[in-house]
C-alpha cells in the first residue's frame, strides 16, 4: 500500500484543512464539498485525512462494520451478540465516477435466490464506507442514478438492495467528501445540500508558498516513506488533538444567544429549509471543541456560517456561491448579546446598502453618460464610432422553455432529455445478457426455463435454472445530449434592440440544459468570422458567463458560424460517439458576410441535414414585416423553427416539440 502524503504537510489551504478536521471531530457535521481548480491539493488533503482518524471498533468477521457495542439487528451477517470488538483503522472508500450501481450498493445473486432461495449478497462500496469516509472525486460528474442512491443512503443511514422481491438492507452511515472542478459542471441542488460544509480552494499566488509546495512534493515523490517519517510528530499531535476534541464535544454548551445568531444569519441570507441551521449549530460546537472550549462564541458562529452557507444560498444555477461577509458581520453584531426581552431591536437607520449615490450599471441601452446610441445604417447594420463594437447587452429574465428533444432512441449517458436505452426506466423488452446480468426480466426468464424442467429432472417445487435461461431486461429512459448553441451576435441583431431578449432566451435554454444534465457548447458569429466561445463542456455556468459578456456588431457571417459548428460536432463525435447532438441556431436568418452569403449559408446548412443532426432555429426576427429567413434556414438544416414567443413552455403552441432531423423530410 502506498504511503499517503501527510495531512500536516499540505501547504496553505487553511479552510480546507479546518473543514476536514471539524468532520473528523464531529462526523454529524455532514461531510465536505471541496470546489476548486485542478492541481490545488483537493484529493491529496482528503486522502491524507483518513490516516488521522481514530481506530474503529467492529464486530470480528462482519463485512458491514457493525459496532460491537450496539450491533445492527438487521445486519445481513448477523445477528451479533454485543460485546468486545476488534479495532481497525478508519476506512476511506473511493467511489469512481463511472462505477456501476452494483458496485455502489452491492450485488445480489439472482440465480441462487430464485433457484435455492438463498440471499447471497456481495457488499458494495456503501457497506465498506460504513462508519468511515466515502470519497467521490469529480463528484459533479457522477451519474444521476448513483446520485439518487447516495441521497437515499445519506437520508436514511441505510442501503437497500431489491431485486424481484428479494431484498437486503444494511446500515450505511458515512462521512461524504467530494471534490469538484466547477468548470466541468455543477451539482444537483439535492446533493449539494447533503454536504455539510463547502470550501473554495485556489492555488496560491505567493511565490514563496508555491516554492514550498513544489519543494515538499518533490521530496515526497523521491522518498514517500522518509518524507512521511519526518512529519510523523506533527501527524501524531493532530491525531491526539482530534481525540481530545471528540472527548470534549459532549460538554460544549450551545447557548440561546448563539442559537439566535445562527437563526438570524440563516434567515438574513434566505437559506432554504432548516438543514443549514442544524449544520451551523453542529459546526460551531465542533469549532469550540477543536479550540478546547466548552462554550460557543460569536467567532465560532461566524466561521460556521462561512463554511456551511455559501453553497446553500444559490438562488439559481448561474449564481456563484459565496457569502457577503459585511452582511454576515452586521447580522452577528445586531444579534450579539440580545436576550429574549429584546423583541424589537432598533434597526440601522441607513439600512443595508444605505448611502446610495452609485450609478446604475450600463445596460447597453446608452444614455447614462450622455453618449448617443449608434444608429442603424441602410443595410440594418449599426454604425459605430471608429468601427468599435457595441457593448454587451444585458440578458432578459430567463423563462421555462419547451422541451427540445432529439428524435429516435439513443444509447448515450443517462440524462433527462431524449429517449434512450438505459439501465433505468420502464422495461420494454428482454434479451440474453451480454456479460454480467444487471437487470433480470423475471417473466422472460421463467418462460425460457419452463420448457426444460422435465428434461432437467425437476421433482420438487423449485425452478431449475441454467445460465442460458436468464434474460436481461431492456429498459427505456432518457439520455443527456450535447446542445450546441450557434448564436448570431451581428449588428442586425443589435440594431433592433433584440440582443437582450435573445440572451434571455439562450439563458433559458441553458437553464433547461442544466436541469437535463446536458453538455453544452457555444459558437458565435459576427463581423467576418465565427468563434468557439465555449468548447463542449458540462459547465453550464461557463456558457452563461460567456453569453453575458458577448459583444455585438458587424455583419452576419452565417455560413462561417454553421461551418464552425459542424467542425465542433465532428470532433466531439469522435470523442463521444454515443452522445447525440442537438443544434440550436439563434438568429434572424440574415446572411450578409462575404460573397453570395445566402447561398453559402444554405450549403453549410445542408451538411447538417446530410449528417442527420437534429436542429432547431430560434427565429429572432421581429417587426410587422417578416422575411421568413429563419424558417428557410430551418428547412435547409432539415430541422424546425420556433419564434422567441413559441419557445416559452406556457405558449399556446404546445408543451413539447421534438426536433425533426432529415427523417422529417422522408416522412
Amino acid at each position: 500500500m502506498s504511503t499517503p502524503f501527510p495531512f500536516t504537510a499540505v501547504v496553505g489551504q487553511d479552510d480546507l484543512r479546518l473543514a476536514l478536521l471539524l468532520n473528523a471531530v464531529s462526523p454529524t457535521v455532514g461531510g465536505v464539498l471541496v470546489r476548486g481548480e485542478k492541481g490545488t491539493a483537493k484529493s491529496t488533503a482528503v486522502r491524507a485525512l483518513s490516516a488521522l482518524l481514530p481506530e474503529v471498533a467492529v464486530v470480528p468477521g462482519c463485512r458491514f462494520s457493525c459496532d460491537p457495542a450496539s450491533p445492527d439487528p438487521a445486519c445481513p451477517d448477523g445477528p451479533h451478540e454485543a460485546g468486545t470488538g476488534a479495532g481497525r483503522p478508519a476506512r476511506m472508500v473511493e467511489l469512481p465516477v463511472g462505477a456501476s450501481e452494483d458496485r455502489l450498493v452491492g450485488a445480489l445473486d439472482i440465480e441462487r435466490a430464485l433457484a435455492e432461495g438463498v440471499k447471497s449478497f456481495e457488499p458494495g462500496l456503501l457497506a465498506q464506507a460504513h462508519r468511515g469516509i466515502l470519497y467521490v472525486d469529480e463528484v459533479n460528474l457522477l451519474h444521476d442514478h448513483l446520485v439518487d442512491l447516495l441521497l437515499d443512503a445519506a437520508a436514511m443511514g441505510a442501503s437497500y438492495v431489491e431485486r424481484e422481491g428479494v431484498s437486503v438492507r444494511h446500515a450505511a452511515r458515512f462521512l461524504l467528501v467530494g471534490t469538484m472542478n466547477p468548470e466541468e459542471g455543477e451539482l444537483r441542488p439535492q446533493l449539494l445540500d447533503r454536504f455539510g460544509l463547502t470550501v473554495e480552494v485556489a492555488a496560491s499566488r505567493e511565490p514563496e508558498q508555491r516554492v514550498e509546495v513544489v519543494r515538499r512534493r518533490l521530496a515526497y515523490d523521491d522518498d514517500p516513506a522518509g518524507f512521511a517519517a519526518r512529519w510523523a510528530g506533527e501527524e501524531a499531535a493532530v491525531r491526539q488533538r482530534i481525540l481530545a476534541a471528540r472527548e470534549l464535544l459532549p460538554q460544549v454548551q450551545l447557548g440561546d444567544g448563539a442559537l439566535r445568531q445562527i437563526a438570524a444569519v440563516c434567515s438574513a441570507f434566505e437559506v432554504d429549509g432548516m438543514r443549514a441551521d442544524i449544520v451551523m449549530a453542529r459546526t460551531a460546537t465542533a469549532l469550540a471543541a477543536w479550540a478546547g472550549r466548552t462554550d460557543v462564541l460569536a467567532e465560532d458562529v461566524r466561521q460556521a456560517a462561512l463554511l456551511a452557507l455559501p453553497h446553500r444560498r444559490r438562488r439559481n444555477p448561474f449564481d456563484a456561491p459565496g457569502l457577503d461577509e459585511d452582511k454576515l458581520d452586521d447580522t452577528l453584531e445586531e444579534f450579539s448579546g440580545q436576550d429574549e426581552s429584546d423583541d424589537d431591536p432598533d434597526p440601522d437607520p441607513d439600512g443595508p446598502g444605505g448611502g446610495g449615490g452609485q450609478p446604475a450599471p450600463d445596460s447597453g441601452q446608452g444614455g447614462g453618460d450622455g453618449t448617443a446610441r449608434p444608429e442603424a445604417g441602410e443595410d440594418g447594420e449599426p454604425q459605430t464610432s471608429g468601427g468599435r463594437e457595441q457593448s454587451a447587452a444585458r440578458a432578459a429574465e430567463p423563462f421555462r422553455t419547451k422541451v427540445l428533444s432529439v428524435p429516435g432512441i439513443g444509447e448515450g449517458a443517462a440524462g433527462r432529455r431524449s429517449r434512450a436505452r438505459t439501465e433505468h426506466g420502464r422495461t420494454t423488452a428482454a434479451r440474453r445478457p451480454q456479460g454480467a446480468l444487471t437487470a433480470l426480466h423475471l417473466a422472460a426468464t421463467v418462460r425460457a426455463a419452463a420448457p426444460h424442467q422435465r428434461a432437467r429432472g425437476r421433482t420438487g417445487p423449485g425452478l431449475l435454472l441454467r445460465r442460458d435461461d436468464l434474460r436481461q431486461a431492456v429498459r427505456e429512459g432518457h439520455e443527456s445530449n450535447l446542445v450546441l448553441f450557434v448564436v448570431d451576435a451581428s449588428g442586425s441583431m443589435a440594431a433592433r434592440q433584440r440582443m437582450g431578449a435573445v440572451k434571455g432566451a439562450v439563458l433559458s435554454l441553458l437553464l433547461d440544459a442544466y436541469q437535463r444534465r446536458d453538455k453544452v457548447g457555444l459558437v458565435t458569429f459576427r463581423g467576418t468570422a465565427a468563434d468557439v466561445a465555449l468548447p463542449p463542456t458540462s459547465s453550464v455556468d461557463a456558457a452563461a458567463a460567456r453569453l453575458e459578456s458577448l459583444p455585438t456588431g458587424g455583419r452576419t457571417p452565417l455560413a462561417a458560424g454553421l461551418l464552425r459548428a459542424h467542425e465542433v460536432l465532428r470532433v466531439e463525435r469522435l470523442r463521444d460517439p454515443a452522445r447525440r447532438a442537438l443544434l440550436v441556431v439563434v438568429t434572424d436568418g440574415r446572411a450578409t458576410g462575404g460573397p453570395e452569403p445566402v447561398a453559402l449559408a444554405g450549403r453549410a446548412a445542408r451538411l447538417f441535414a446530410a449528417g442527420q443532426v437534429a436542429s432547431v432555429v430560434v427565429d429572432c426576427e421581429s417587426g410587422p414585416v417578416r422575411l421568413g429567413l429563419a424558417g428557410r434556414l430551418a428547412d435547409e438544416l432539415g430541422g424546425t423553427a420556433v419564434t422567441l414567443d413559441e419557445l416559452r413552455a406556457d405558449s399556446i403552441a404546445g408543451l413539447v416539440r421534438d426536433v425533426q432531423g432529415t427523417s422529417r423530410r422522408a416522412g
